[in-house]
């Protein structure tokens, strides 16, 4: 499939007798138009991340959220496996590490 056009395609797969399939020709236009509109949409967030301003203010507010937020899950995942022991009486990260 180099450059061979839409007739030629159908044509090698469905032979020359074969109709085209129905709402062919609706379906490729919905799928070019879908496609523009992803790339749109692609270069469009493209233009804006190039465009964006991070202040030293703002990066460092940022990586302080996302250190408390990997903090956060670390004390939500101890507590969970406190929990753990504590409802069934063993830990089963000793258990699976001794497999």
């Amino acid at each position: 499939m180099h450059n061979d056009s839409i007739e030629t395609l159908l044509l090698r797969h469905y032979g020359s007798t074969a109709p085209a399939p129905a709402g062919l020709e609706q379906r490729l236009v919905a799928s070019v138009r879908h496609e523009a509109a992803a790339m749109r949409q692609q270069q469009h967030v493209a233009a804006r991340l190039r465009e964006y301003r991070l202040s030293r203010r703002r990066a460092v507010r940022l990586f302080a959220l996302g250190s408390a937020g990997v903090g956060i899950m670390s004390a939500a995942l101890e507590g969970l496996q406190f929990l753990e022991l504590s409802l069934t009486g063993h830990d089963a990260a000793q258990s699976q590490s001794a497999l």
